[in-house]
């Protein structure tokens, strides 16, 4: 089963920052589709709930250097 979170993402610099994030999101197993927004300090993460979590989806996030917080629906 798929899903899709947004997430808010704080400490981003710039667009490079943003293409960072989604370069190793998309890297990572169980992620299909990321897209970071530098402008709104948003990523939209769609991803396989077999394989993958929100809590993971942070974890990688932060793992890059930026903090991560799913936004609730």
């Amino acid at each position: 089963m798929t899903a899709k979170t947004k997430f808010k993402i704080t400490g981003m610099h710039c667009t490079s920052c943003a293409m960072n994030i989604d370069g190793e999101l998309e890297d990572t197993e169980g992620v299909k589709e990321a897209n970071t927004n530098y402008a709104k300090a948003l990523t939209e993460v769609e991803f396989d709930t077999d394989k993958m979590t929100q809590d993971k989806i942070v974890a990688i996030i932060k793992k890059v250097g930026y903090t991560a917080q799913p936004i609730d629906k």
